[in-house]
């Protein structure tokens, strides 16, 4: 029988990115250094990020921290980008939230919303649930609010329609453990505690800032 061990997952939501996303902002490469001296001690096996360029440079910046960053493998893949995870149903809803929440996932193009549960199923594959071996495994996957959202709602084994509404904010830390024969653990979600309180907040909804 192979052995099995525990992963720790951590998932770190991109730095602020311009307005037209295609580069983070000053406040947003600041936010992803104090990320990675946060995580500079964490015997990371790998560093994952998403394609797409806000998330890149962040996993860049934090993996240019890492005490022994030269060491740590920095992957891209597509399972950890931008999509949405979960197409709801109406009759899955609260009927007092229904229209919000539909309407909602109906603003993003059709081609993200078609392909995005078939690369949430290839993301929960990949990044979720104990590792073979005798030794935890220590993950960084640097990604976007939704997936965030997702994988937290999975370690919940809540509903699938419940990603909507668990926001994220930049460079905003969420670490879930996977023990062998014991349901996931969430040891913190969305942490804030390496950077100042200028720095906090951003890329959440105001209405819900603490």
């Amino acid at each position: 029988m192979t052995a099995r061990a525990t992963r720790f997952l951590y998932i770190a939501r991109h730095g602020e990115a311009s307005p037209d996303e295609t580069e983070l902002t000053e406040r947003g490469r600041r936010q992803a250094v104090l990320l990675g001296e946060r995580l500079r001690d964490v015997p990371f096996s790998a560093v994952h990020h998403g394609p797409l360029p806000r998330a890149a440079q962040t996993a860049r910046l934090v993996h240019e921290q890492l005490g022994t960053g030269a060491g740590i493998p920095l992957q891209v893949s597509e399972p950890a980008g931008d999509y949405v995870p979960y197409l709801p149903r109406r009759e899955e809803l609260p009927e007092e939230s229904a229209d919000r929440l539909l309407g909602f996932v109906e603003q993003f193009p059709e081609a993200e919303r078609s392909r995005g549960p078939g690369l949430a199923g290839a993301a929960r594959e990949r990044f979720t649930g104990p590792v073979e071996g005798e030794e935890p495994r220590h993950e960084l996957v640097v990604t976007h609010a939704f997936l965030a959202a997702w994988l937290v709602r999975d370690a919940l084994d809540a509903p699938a329609w419940r990603w909507l509404g668990l926001n994220h904010a930049n460079a905003a830390l969420t670490v879930i453990r996977y023990t062998p024969g014991r349901p996931a653990a969430l040891v913190m979600v969305n942490d804030m505690g390496h950077l100042p309180a200028d720095l906090r907040w951003t890329g959440f909804p105001p209405e819900l800032r603490a």
